[in-house]
């Protein structure tokens, strides 16, 4: 009997992507507009993502332009900014927004590599709880006879292979990361 690995790698890569997504949130000495994406200022009576509204490039390393499509949006996205508490600096001028960021203090740093850390081990958990799922799988499937002693050892195992290749993923992504912050 032949046992369909796919659900597990798919349940691993969604569980890297997370991670990829999460840490690009964590604010590194550099201005890129990813950090934007969590902020949703209020436009046309709903809450909608800034990319969505406006233009975002980087200006330089510690610089972001925001050019709203609508200027009229440039205060409430201003505001929204603002209250996302991001440790930026925004000023408004003819053309849009421009934002800020400060540079970081080793203390700073000390608490985004923290953060970043947490994250890694949030998904490091989540990855054993898949293991754990697919081992159940593995049992219940030797419990109802479709398989043999050595072939449920080998599946186990190879479960185990993809759960460490996963992690090692998972350090990748927090050691690129903790690189960049340390920059």
């Amino acid at each position: 009997m032949a046992y369909d690995f796919t659900p597990l790698k798919n349940n691993i890569k969604e569980t890297e992507e997370w991670l990829s997504r999460e840490l690009s949130g964590v604010r590194t000495g550099r201005a890129t507009p990813t950090l934007l994406d969590t902020v949703k200022p209020e436009a046309y009576g709903t809450r909608m993502p800034i990319s969505q509204i406006a233009n975002v490039a980087v200006e330089d390393a510690r610089t972001l332009r925001v050019v709203p499509w609508d200027l009229a949006l440039a205060k409430e996205i201003e505001r929204a900014i603002t209250e996302a508490d991001l440790g930026v600096g925004v000023s408004t001028d003819a053309q849009g927004l421009r934002v800020s960021f400060p540079e970081l203090t080793g203390e700073r740093r000390a608490q985004l590599g923290k953060i970043a850390g947490d994250k890694t081990e949030q998904a490091r958990i989540t990855l054993r709880g898949h293991r754990t799922e697919a081992l159940k799988l593995l049992d219940e499937s030797k419990k109802q006879g479709g398989m043999g002693d050595d072939e449920h050892i080998r599946l186990k195992e190879e479960v185990q292979k993809l759960i460490d290749a996963g992690n090692e993923k998972l350090a990748q992504l927090l050691t690129k990361k903790e690189e960049e912050i340390a920059e």
